[in-house]
């Protein structure tokens, strides 16, 4: 597989990634036994970057992790974790001892001495724009305790506000085929200041696969069925911010342009993930996969040709017909 640069961290990483959300918690039961199996998957298929947060199943996603590292210490994996939302979402608490609390705990979780990069977890936009919580990360750097930090965003807005801070390393943000205004904005400054960008649902909570109708139903604890009004956090984590309906009619219409445009054999998914990853500016892109299967199939997207400028006139023109009026200028 491909790799390519990870921003300020120096770090050459898989341009196709693993979301590890679903091994936590949020996406229906996920044995630790199958979590294990997707992480061996994953890395036997040339992946190289875990994607995790402090949060996802209240630190099983991580422990899940640490333990199969520990197990498989020839396994040369970068992880990424996440820390901020385990208190009030209040700007006041993103301070340089709660750093050192949070990290602590993720460093036990991941048995390590030093986590490789720390990222903020969509936190209030004012965090953005707060030199003591720059001082703060920086700190726990000087300190050892992280190697690198980054943020994870909602907004273009808040990205851009990131990636002019120095320390920055990364900044991991919404972008595929429904959501496309990273690609103007946040890809061409990241790629000028030397930001990694790691890309985060890019098959809009599965969309994308065009497995969808309008009758697909989901478990009650799985965030597609209990976080469709963003009750529970962003409404753009769950299918990006679409409206179901409207998604699964505009992921028919990316299916059919996979087909007629697209010469490779790949599903849809493997094109919506490789179709990311190839957009210039962007470092890694991070699927999630619940099973051996998807993690595989997943990996194999890594390994994709360039699909080239007519299927992303293709997709824009999807993305304005369906999606735009309601998506652009909201994140």
């Amino acid at each position: 597989m491909e790799r390519q640069v990870l921003g300020r961290t120096g770090r050459l990483v898989s341009v196709v990634g693993l979301g590890t959300w679903q091994l936590g918690a949020d996406w229906g039961d996920v044995s630790e036994d199958d979590a294990r199996a997707v992480l061996d998957a994953s890395a036997e298929a040339g992946v190289t970057f875990f994607d995790t947060a402090d949060v996802y199943g209240d630190g099983r996603s991580e422990q899940i992790i640490g333990g199969y590292l520990a197990d498989n210490p020839g396994h040369a994996i970068t992880v990424a974790t996440k820390m901020g939302r385990r208190e009030d979402q209040d700007a006041d608490n993103y301070t340089l001892a709660k750093f050192r609390e949070w990290t602590d705990r993720s460093r036990r979780n991941l048995r390590t001495d030093r986590l490789d990069l720390v990222q903020l977890h969509c936190p209030p936009t004012a965090v953005y724009s707060r030199d003591e919580v720059y001082d703060g990360l920086d700190t726990l750097v000087a300190e050892g305790a992280i190697a690198s930090y980054g943020v994870s965003v909602e907004t273009v807005d808040e990205a851009l506000t990131a990636i002019a801070r120095p320390g920055v390393a990364t900044v991991q943000i919404i972008l595929n085929a429904f959501r496309l205004k990273p690609l103007d904005a946040v890809l061409p400054a990241a790629s000028a200041a030397g930001v990694g960008v790691i890309a985060r649902v890019p098959l809009a909570s599965g969309l994308l696969s065009g497995k969808y109708t309008k009758d697909t139903t989901f478990a009650a604890d799985d965030h597609r069925t209990y976080n469709r009004d963003g009750s529970a956090f962003d409404v753009g984590e769950t299918f990006s911010g679409v409206d179901f309906e409207t998604g699964v009619q505009a992921a028919a219409e990316f299916t059919t342009l996979v087909h007629d445009v697209v010469g490779q054999d790949l599903t849809p998914a493997q094109v919506a993930i490789a179709w990311v990853w190839q957009q210039p500016g962007v470092s890694t892109v991070i699927p999630g996969a619940r099973n051996v299967e998807q993690a595989r199939s997943n990996a194999a997207a890594g390994d994709a040709d360039v699909l080239g400028p007519l299927f992303t006139s293709g997709v824009r023109e999807i993305y304005d017909e369906h999606l735009r009026a309601t998506i652009h200028d909201r994140w």
